[in-house]
This record gives C-alpha cells, sequence and structure tokens, in this order.
C-alpha cells in the first residue's frame, strides 16, 4: 500500500483495515489453541512436567559439573521426584485449556507481530520500517531465548530448591497442579520479559534517553539489584544454583550497554549549537 492510496483512506477504511489484522489473529490462536488442546497430554508428560524427574537435562549436567569439581555442593539426580496432586474438580480441565491457550500465544508471537506489522507498516517511512523491523526479530528472537532460560534453567532449579525445602520434617510436601502451573507460567514468563531488556534499551538509546555511560556508572548498582532479583526468582542460599540465575541476567546488562550510544545524541547536539 503506498502514501497516496494510505492518505485516500478514511477513518473506516483504518478501523476494517484493522478489524481484518484483529481476525486473522483470533482466528489463528483459536487454532492453534485447539490444535495444541489436542496434544496437551503427550506435551504434559514430556515437556511441561519433565522438571519433576530426576533426569531431567539440567538435573544431569549438574550433577556432571559438580562430581568433577570437589569444592562444590554435590549434586545428584537419585531420588528426585515431584508428585503432583489435584484438590478441586474442575482443575485438569481449566488448565487443560488455559495451559492450550498461553502456549498458543507463545508459539504465535512471531505471527501476531508480523500481522500488527502489516497494519502499521504503511504509515511509516523507509528508513523507520527497517528499524522496526530490526526491533521485531531482535524482540521474538530475545522473548524465546528468555522463555527456553526460563524452562531449563531458572523454573527448574526454583522447583528443585522448593520441593525439597522443608520447615520441619513432620510437614511433608503436597504440591498442587495449580501451583505448579501457576510458578512455571510465571517464571516462564518473567524471564521472557526480561530478556527483551536489550531491546528495550536499545529503543531508548536511539531516543535519546539511554547512553553507554548511564550503565557504567550504575554497573556496581546494578550488581547488588541484579543478585538480589535472582535471589528473589531463586530463593536459595546455593551460591551456584544463584549464579546460574544470575549470570544471564547480567549478561543481558552488559548487552544492553554494548547496544546503546557511547554518548547521548541530546548531548552531542548541545554540544553542536555551542560549537
Amino acid at each position: 500500500m503506498g502514501e497516496d492510496k494510505l492518505q485516500e483512506m478514511s477513518f473506516w477504511d483504518h478501523i476494517d483495515a484493522l478489524r481484518s489484522v484483529v481476525i486473522r489473529m483470533v482466528v489463528i490462536l483459536v487454532v492453534m489453541t485447539i490444535g495444541l488442546f489436542c496434544v496437551m497430554p503427550t506435551l504434559f508428560d514430556k515437556f511441561i512436567l519433565a522438571p519433576c524427574h530426576g533426569d531431567f537435562v539440567l538435573y544431569r549436567l549438574f550433577e556432571n559439573m559438580t562430581s568433577s569439581v570437589p569444592w562444590l555442593p554435590q549434586f545428584t539426580t537419585q531420588g528426585f521426584e515431584v508428585e503432583l496432586i489435584n484438590i478441586k474438580l474442575a482443575s485438569q480441565f481449566f488448565i487443560h485449556m488455559s495451559t492450550s491457550f498461553w502456549l498458543a500465544l507463545v508459539l504465535t508471537f512471531p505471527v501476531m507481530l508480523y500481522l500488527v506489522w502489516t497494519f502499521i507498516a504503511p504509515a511509516l517511512y523507509p528508513g523507520e520500517k527497517r528499524g522496526v523491523k530490526t526491533a521485531f526479530l531482535i524482540g521474538c528472537l530475545m522473548f524465546f531465548l528468555g522463555v527456553a532460560v526460563g524452562y531449563y534453567i531458572v523454573f527448574p532449579v526454583t522447583l528443585r530448591f522448593l520441593a525439597d525445602y522443608h520447615v520441619s520434617q513432620m510437614v511433608p510436601n503436597q504440591i498442587s497442579l495449580d501451583s505448579y502451573m501457576d510458578t512455571f507460567l510465571m517464571l516462564i514468563f518473567v524471564m521472557g520479559i526480561i530478556f527483551e531488556l536489550p531491546l528495550v534499551a536499545w529503543l531508548l538509546g536511539n531516543l535519546g534517553v539511554l547512553h553507554r555511560g548511564f550503565f557504567r556508572t550504575y554497573r556496581r548498582h546494578a550488581i547488588v539489584a541484579l543478585l538480589v532479583l535472582s535471589a528473589i526468582i531463586t530463593p536459595t542460599g546455593d551460591p551456584f544454583t544463584l549464579m546460574v540465575v544470575f549470570m544471564p541476567i547480567y549478561l543481558l546488562y552488559e548487552v544492553s550497554a554494548y547496544l546503546v550510544p557511547k554518548t547521548s545524541p541530546v548531548a552531542d547536539d548541545v554540544s553542536a549549537d555551542d560549537d
């Protein structure tokens, strides 16, 4: 759609175009949700509930790493098994539906962004289109990378600690399916959002809000804040598991610092005017 044709479109033409995009988004989401609903029992057994078993890939990796380093606390996969219980009559059915929807939303995320792009692209200049395309691509990649880190690292570490934690040996842990799924979805989506930090920093840098000096000045403060955040996400006293969560988040901080300009564009404009 060219710029002249865009200018000829009335308000209601824009509404019709938006409605068409929304309808396509809903149809794609519904179809994906139905498809995932059909295969959800298999996904639960092989994917969602995989961290409940001692042979999960991260647990075996930790066991191999700690066995080769004598001074680290020894990590074992033997005997670890989380058994979930259901205490509400309709919980399994509603979790079946809600999990299908949220996973469908995650998997169709790039398609949704593309459909939104087809609506707003005609109103942008060529240079703006290139910038938005780059932002969308980076945003999708970083979101899925964050989801992967949440699933393979953050959630299993958190589950392992909390499932084995006892305020008293007289109080056994009986983890409900609702509690498990709430923690599972929350941590995975939180990590997906956290991994958008470089994209946000890049956008703010292009707007002149952030520059590299800001990250350099507040690096020590950021390290403390990120350590606290890692401790909240993974409430464990084991420094090894704490660092496993902290290092990816801190790496995002350094990547964000690299992506922003060395100096503020606003400051450069002021200096140029003074000259």
